[in-house]
């Protein structure tokens, strides 16, 4: 069985005691307030010389504040002219690209228009062809209807008259008989007898004498009389044959005609609807193309616009920046030269023999100072500070100088001011960390006491068991 351990004190609890923290702490406020005011900081070092000191770490800062402005200037100057070199060349290509695109959308634009009217053109030569067509085809049916019709009627004439030859032909060796003229007189019907041959034949059929009806047959057996009629029938038959094959001929040629008409119509108007698609596909490119173009042109113009305001901001910023660049270069050119003037004149004779005769060096006063001297010892401090900037006033009324007046006033604003109230802060602080420790040491004490009882106890009462 084991001995419980007395519990870890807290982290506080841990550190240094606090006597020995907060003499420490004195000790290292002591060295400083010490340093900042011990002769070893100042010796040998007149109020004069301190201001020329700090006049001329202000005259190598200006100096290398200049400088380094004018090297940030430099290279925002070089940023300016590159950029802008650049946004004006942006500007040109895109000013000349938005040209091409407006010539190009114009070219699609008239291609497009070119295109819809020749379209147009082939849609009506397409309508007129097609009408074109529908009307010969009504005219070759007409045409077809006619020479069927005449046709048939030649062809029934002929074949009329060639059985009315015959007839008349076959009478005239045989005895009349009137039942047989009767092929004669049909020809009487046909549409295309001449009215002379149809009144020939019908006086040729009113001369024929009658026979009595108690004499024999052979009794009526005669020279024929028709042989003018039958030449004249035989001359009509071939008219009529001549001019049906004249007619055959003719139908012949209108359907070749007719079917000519028809392939060449039918070919024009395949091609028309061909050359329609091509253009028509031509022109849906046209005008994809004049989109594309007219979205890049729209894109172009507000890019290009947007660069020509950044490009006048920027040249608007830049030149401002130059003109305050330049001032404040001139401003501080003119600081820096009334600031070594100043120098130039404070390191005078005259004004260092001043100094030298009524602002004793920091290294006359005792080095067995104290912080009980320190009231006087600031007290002195601050009326040779307040003696040379009595002195620096003077000489900036009467030479005239603005810096040398600033530095006065700087001066006389006691520059050890904030030493002072650095060490005063220092030791008030100090103060609050000595009390903070004397509470801690308190609930030291009283943990140890309660830690060392509970021991006693536990010892007790392991040694019992």
């Amino acid at each position: 069985f084991r001995a419980p351990q007395p519990p870890h004190p807290p982290p506080t609890q841990r550190r240094r005691p606090c006597a020995e923290h907060a003499a420490m702490m004195r000790r290292a406020a002591l060295a400083i307030a010490a340093a900042a005011l011990s002769p070893a900081a100042a010796t040998e070092v007149t109020p004069v010389q301190k201001v020329i000191e700090l006049m001329e770490s202000m005259l190598a800062k200006g100096k290398a504040e200049k400088h380094n402005e004018q090297v940030q200037f430099a290279a925002y100057k070089q940023f300016c002219d590159d950029t802008s070199a650049g946004k004006k060349r942006a500007i040109a290509e895109a000013a000349e690209k938005v040209d091409t695109l407006k010539a190009d959308i114009e070219k699609y634009s008239s291609t497009a228009r070119r295109l819809t009217e020749e379209i147009a053109g082939h849609d009506d030569d397409v309508a007129d062809w097609t009408g074109d067509q529908e009307a010969a085809k009504k005219v070759r049916d007409i045409d077809r209807a006619n020479y069927d019709a005449t046709h048939k009627d030649y062809t029934e004439s002929i074949e009329a008259l060639e059985r009315a030859i015959e007839v008349l032909k076959k009478q005239d060796k045989k005895v009349r008989q009137a039942p047989s003229l009767v092929q004669v007189a049909s020809l009487q019907n046909l549409r295309l007898i001449p009215d002379d041959v149809k009144q020939t034949v019908a006086a040729f059929l009113q001369d024929e004498p009658e026979a009595p009806a108690t004499a024999a047959p052979e009794a009526y057996a005669y020279e024929s009389q028709s042989s003018g009629v039958i030449q004249m029938l035989e001359k009509l038959e071939d008219k009529f044959v001549e001019e049906r094959t004249a007619l055959e001929k003719e139908e012949s040629s209108s359907r070749h005609a007719h079917e000519m008409l028809m392939q060449d119509l039918t070919a024009q108007i395949a091609q028309a609807e061909r050359d329609r698609e091509e253009k028509s596909a031509t022109k849906a490119n046209a005008l994809q193309e004049r989109a594309d173009a007219t979205g890049d042109l729209e894109d172009t113009t507000s890019t290009m616009n947007e660069d020509k305001k950044y490009l006048d901001d920027l040249v608007a910023t830049c030149e401002q920046k130059a003109s305050d660049f330049e001032a404040r270069q001139e401003l501080r050119g003119e600081e820096l030269e009334a600031i070594a003037k100043a120098i130039e004149i404070i390191s005078s004779e005259a004004v260092k023999g001043n100094a030298e005769e009524h602002l004793p060096s920091l290294a006359q006063f005792s080095e067995g100072m104290s912080l009980v001297g320190l009231r006087s010892t600031a007290s002195a401090s601050q009326t040779a500070t307040a003696r040379a900037a009595a002195l620096l006033t003077e000489r900036a009324q009467r030479l005239d100088s603005r810096v040398l007046g600033a530095v006065a006033l700087r001066l006389g604003a006691d520059p050890f001011g904030k030493v002072r109230k650095m060490i005063k802060e220092l030791i008030v602080r100090l103060m609050e960390e000595a009390n903070e420790e004397a509470e801690h040491k308190g609930w030291c004490d009283a943990e140890l006491s309660t830690n060392e009882q509970t021991r006693k106890e536990k010892s007790e009462a392991i040694e019992t068991l």
